[in-house]
């Protein structure tokens, strides 16, 4: 069975830093390619980052470039999202998914001083 895990988020004031990790069970996460994604109150889930299952990073969403960076580690089968410079638009409930597939609980990281 496919399940995501998803930590690491909390409160973190303007300008901080969090890492979040999704812990993957049922399956490789060198084997599939997956994305991080976001969704604040009220508003549509957004798409983040992606990284293939070849380990190529196909981007990152324009508000986020720069601060945010995506990566795996393979023997742990975990995803990342490190994210610097935060700010309080980045409040948001935050999964790691499966791309085309399985989304997990999610995490929040609320942004506030």
């Amino acid at each position: 069975e496919v399940q995501l895990a998803e930590s690491g988020g909390g409160l973190v004031q303007p300008g901080g830093s969090l890492t979040l990790s999704c812990a993957a069970s049922g399956f490789s996460v060198e084997s599939r390619s997956m994305r991080w994604v976001r969704q604040a109150p009220g508003k549509e889930l957004e798409w983040l980052s992606t990284i293939m299952s070849s380990g190529t990073v196909t981007g990152y969403l324009d508000s986020v470039k720069g601060r945010f960076t995506i990566s795996r580690d393979n023997a742990k089968n975990t995803l990342y999202l490190h994210m610097e410079g935060l700010k309080t638009e980045d409040t948001a409930m935050y999964y790691c998914q499966v791309v085309g597939g399985q989304r997990g609980q999610g995490t929040q990281v609320t942004v506030s001083s």
